[in-house]
């Protein structure tokens, strides 16, 4: 599939719909839990965090052995929409991880400097060239049409630690340490296995899908429908809204209800799931069950949708992130919390955010490791090791020494109106279900781009 330059309009649906595609996250802030900052900061001054030990710490490096890395400092950029969206959560976790790592000494002495690469939604390429000529890395970081800017980075051989992932192209690209699974694999098998065959199991005879008309989303409901019916339901309605916004969600309820759906996927911005949800509520009609996707998961989409949240059943999984709103509960998410109140207390975390901050830890262990001797091949081999990633605590474990794999492990929220919940979908590993089956995509939605794309291999990294 090649990508295309969109008009502004389809653009915002295509952003808004990121939480449908690899990264299948978004920008909902989902609170702050009930960390306490002063042992967050005890701990930050050592350079652990979670169950990683010296993360970050002095050093005695003195070489400058790569693009981006002198004796004191490495260069790594930061890929953000955020002067498209507003929306700084790359940004702002770039300011909290580079902050506390620094305090503590960086990386073997070496001070990181995170650039953003505002990516502006359709400057992805502009800014990967720059990249290219300046950085050592990517990380933490995300663009809604991050297949732009594949093919460049493959070719200047810069590897990425990304926070969000959005198309295929892009997941699970060559130099990629992903923590998201991989493109040729449904990521929600686990979690519409639940919704259809022990949640609601009536439902899965008319269950619909309703995306943004972009290019991007259209991918999105396609992988979503077989997925789906992978999982043996029966679609009977499936729909596109206007990538401009629909001034009256009416005809969309009126039609949901007339084709007697009773799960609806959505993969939109979750503004306009909660206007939706109002008329549908306002109706009198009730599903059993909304995926509001990942892209709701906040407070944001709890006070839009209000009183609908008791009428309606919304659900979202959160393929292995631990919830924020549990922080008080896991060592890492209460550290995480307490780090953001300390060096950026006015920023919301978000799921991306989480994501991008288990990048940076990724990023600085495979660093710390090279010593003074750090070169790309070195981070890159050294990351690629990791069999059991867990971000010190933030994720449910993940093998990134396997390009392309299921995620196994899922955790279901559910959206209330006295806020985000862990839905009854019996964890048997913590707070995730580590169950899921794996199922191969048959449809051809494109494929991740690699170095012998671009004319080159592993032997050319250096």
């Amino acid at each position: 599939m090649r990508v295309q330059a969109i008009p502004a309009a389809l653009a915002a649906a295509a952003l808004l719909a990121v939480a449908g595609c690899g990264g299948h996250d978004s920008a909902g802030a989902a609170g702050d839990g009930d960390a306490t900052p002063t042992k967050a900061a005890q701990q930050a001054a050592s350079g652990d965090f979670g169950d990683l030990k010296d993360v970050c710490g002095p050093g005695d490096a003195k070489s400058a052995p790569a693009q981006g890395v002198t004796a004191g400092t490495i260069d790594v950029g930061v890929f953000s929409d955020v002067g498209f969206t507003k929306n700084s959560e790359f940004v702002d976790t770039a300011k909290v991880f580079t902050s506390w790592c620094n305090a503590a000494g960086g990386i073997n002495g070496r001070k990181l400097v995170a650039t953003t690469r505002d990516s502006r939604l359709m400057e992805v390429r502009q800014r990967m060239l720059e990249a290219c000529k300046d950085d050592f890395a990517l990380v933490g970081g995300g663009a809604a049409l991050d297949a732009l800017g594949v093919q460049d980075r493959l070719k200047c051989l810069l590897p990425d630690f990304p926070g969000q992932v959005s198309q295929v192209q892009n997941l699970g690209s060559d130099l990629q340490l992903n923590e998201t699974g991989g493109a040729s694999y449904g990521r929600y098998t686990g979690y519409y296995d639940w919704l259809l065959k022990q949640a609601y199991p009536k439902s899965a005879t008319a269950v619909g899908t309703i995306g943004g008309d972009a290019p991007v989303t259209k991918v999105i409901n396609a992988e979503s429908k077989e997925n789906l019916q992978a999982a043996g339901a029966k679609i009977v309605y499936q729909d596109l809204y206007p990538a401009a916004g629909v001034s009256d969600w009416t005809p969309y309820a009126q039609s949901i209800k007339s084709k007697g759906v009773k799960g609806l996927v959505f993969n939109g911005d979750f503004a306009s799931l909660a206007k939706l949800e109002q008329i549908l509520t306002g109706m009198d009609y009730k599903l059993d069950w909304i995926d509001a996707n990942s892209n709701a998961y906040g407070q944001a989409f709890l006070q839009l949708a209000g009183t609908s949240l008791d009428h309606q059943n919304n659900f979202a999984d959160l393929s292995g992130v631990y919830p924020l709103e549990k922080a008080a509960d896991n060592p890492a998410t209460g550290q995480l919390v307490g780090l953001f109140k300390k060096y950026a207390p006015k920023a919301q975390i978000t799921l991306p955010g989480v994501r991008g901050f288990a990048a940076w830890l990724l990023f600085a262990k495979a660093a710390s490791s090279c010593g003074d001797a750090l070169t790309r091949t070195c981070v890159y081999q050294a990351a690629v090791k990791e069999t059991s990633w867990t971000g010190g605590g933030l994720l449910a474990p993940v093998d990134l020494s396997k390009k392309d794999a299921p995620l196994t492990c899922f955790n279901i929220e559910k959206a209330t109106s006295k806020g985000w919940q862990p839905a009854d979908f019996e964890p048997d590993d913590g707070a995730y279900r580590c169950n899921a089956a794996a199922y191969r995509y048959k449809g051809d939605y494109g494929k991740p781009l690699t170095l012998a794309d671009v004319g080159k291999s592993m032997s050319d990294v250096k």
